[in-house]
């Protein structure tokens, strides 16, 4: 079939019938032809704002064609039984790819279902409740159910991202995301997808399980053979851990039960909140994007030097109108992340803005050993919390009065529900971090003009960009370097971070149960 490469106005690249009548009247589409679109991005280097485009002229209707698993039958009630602790990307992909192997994937949450979650998120916006085992960052779906949805990875190594996109399709996201160069869902629709996916799992046989905390593990003979729960024991083949980065107590679990565990560099900040109508302006050098343009993105990134040591400072997950959101998992911290729907359609633009902390970094690294990074993190959402007010108000500062050293005398309106509260950020963040940020933000404001101003404000603490944690693993089969049977997997074992990464993940460590449970079979 051809395909056509075009470069176009956003009117004609962003509305499917001018496209068509632009096609037709270019004679590369004729009566009773199908457009599919293979690739979509945007090129705002010049006033003059364009589209790049391309496209493949068929004479049948676009179709994406399915991975296999959908084509086939897969019944597991009575396979043997595969244990998978956490139902965020990874462990739903997982056990997906679990099933295709002839598996039956047994997942546990600790968390609740998504219908269920949603009293508890409404709780630490409205009442600064935060429940421990049901938040922004545990429950159905995990921290990805209630984010941007954001799609885009740069891993190439752990699987396929196009199998990945397929499955989400298959269960409810926007075929736009096949073509798109910065795809994404939108929180308001990623519950229902993520409700669709456990039901293609209980659909074929697996088992699904809220409210159900790994309390410990079942090892014998250097074996995962399974774990306690809250709920009463789970065995099987293997062990499967996807829990996410955020789920401490079981970083804690290893330590105590001699599981190999190691510190792991991270990133921590603020989040950073500008008018979406600056950072459009900013990025398409116009007043206003118009009917057609998506609301603008931006990626920063700056080497800082303090004492001789250079650091990264970094945009992370940059939310286009999107909101601010309370992500702490215990009580007594202050966590921020951030969020968009599928429209980005808020007045607001947030994103993480983190210093790299490398171990040694963190004082008193040596006292606290391989959870050292952990308890670094820790201590930071704490302090949040109390210069905060003890609760979800979060502190906060316009960007210039920070760089400046100066207390904000009013903070501008806010997408954060919980509120704000002024104070010198400089006390809330490690001062190596807040140095750090300082620097970034004075070459930030040199490369995008207009972006160092007092109309945007940071907002702390952005302390969960990846897990602080690393269960090491083999490099071929993803099984843990002594316990046998047992995959750490994805975010919470500092092997991926995102969505996507994290599924692939997540069918990486199945993969490698599989090639076991092949072994065991034919050795009987």
């Amino acid at each position: 079939m051809p395909i056509h490469d075009l470069v176009i106005t956003p009117e004609i690249g962003f509305n499917s019938e001018s496209l068509e009548d632009y096609l037709k009247s270019s004679g590369h589409l004729k009566e009773g032809q199908y457009v599919d679109i293979q690739r979509r991005s945007i090129d705002a280097r010049q006033k003059d704002i364009k589209v790049n485009l391309r496209v493949e002229i068929r004479d049948t209707p676009p179709e994406v064609e399915y991975v296999e698993y959908f084509k086939e039958d897969h019944k597991v009630k009575d396979a043997d039984p595969v244990i998978i602790v956490g139902a965020g990307p990874a462990g739903l992909f997982a056990a997906i790819k679990a099933i295709e192997g002839g598996l039956k994937p047994i997942v546990l949450e600790r968390g609740k279902d998504v219908q269920a979650r949603r009293r508890d998120l409404a709780a630490i916006n409205k009442d600064h409740i935060v429940n421990p085992e049901s938040n922004y960052c545990f429950g159905e779906g995990g921290a990805g159910t209630y984010s941007d949805g954001k799609l885009y990875t740069r891993s190439k190594k752990r699987g396929s991202i196009r199998r990945v996109f397929e499955i989400l399709v298959a269960h409810g996201a926007t075929p736009e995301i096949l073509f798109e160069a910065h795809p994404h869902i939108g929180t308001n629709k990623l519950p229902k997808l993520v409700t669709a996916l456990r039901e293609t799992i209980e659909s074929a046989g697996g088992e699904v399980h809220f409210n159900t905390k790994v309390t410990d593990f079942i090892i014998e003979d250097g074996e995962m053979k399974g774990v306690f729960t809250e709920q009463g024991e789970f065995k099987g083949l293997s062990v499967v851990l996807a829990t996410g980065h955020s789920a401490r107590d079981i970083f804690r679990l290893c330590q105590n039960r001699n599981v190999k565990i190691e510190a792991k560099p991270f990133a921590l900040g603020v989040r950073i909140e500008h008018p979406q109508r600056l950072i459009d302006q900013i990025q398409y050098k116009c007043d206003d994007r118009g009917e057609y343009l998506p609301a603008a993105a931006y990626s920063l990134v700056s080497q800082t030097t303090l004492k001789g040591k250079d650091r990264g400072v970094f945009s992370f997950c940059m939310c286009p109108g999107g909101f601010i959101v309370p992500a702490a998992t215990a009580p007594g911290e202050l966590v921020v992340n951030g969020m968009s729907p599928s429209r980005r359609d808020s007045k607001y633009a947030n994103s993480g803005m983190v210093a790299a902390v490398e171990l040694e970094d963190i004082p008193g690294y040596q006292k606290y050993g391989e959870l050292a990074a952990m308890e670094f993190q820790a201590d930071v959402e704490k302090q949040g919390w109390k210069l905060g007010g003890e609760t979800q108000v979060a502190p906060a500062q316009k960007m210039v009065d920070f760089v400046n050293g100066k207390v904000s005398k009013e903070l501008m309106d806010t997408s954060y529900q919980p509120g704000l509260h002024s104070v010198d950020m400089i006390e809330v963040l490690p001062h190596f971090i807040g140095k750090r940020l300082r620097q970034g933000f004075q070459f930030f404001g040199q490369k995008m003009k207009g972006y160092l101003t007092n109309e945007a404000q940071i907002i702390g603490v952005e302390s969960r960009t990846s897990s602080p944690v690393r269960i090491p693993r083999t490099r071929e089969t993803c099984e843990h370097l002594e316990v046998k049977r047992f995959f750490p997997c994805a975010e919470g074992a500092g092997y991926a971070g995102g969505i996507v990464s994290a599924a692939m993940d997540g069918e990486r460590c199945m993969e490698g149960v599989i090639n076991l449970y092949k072994k065991v079979k034919s050795s009987l």
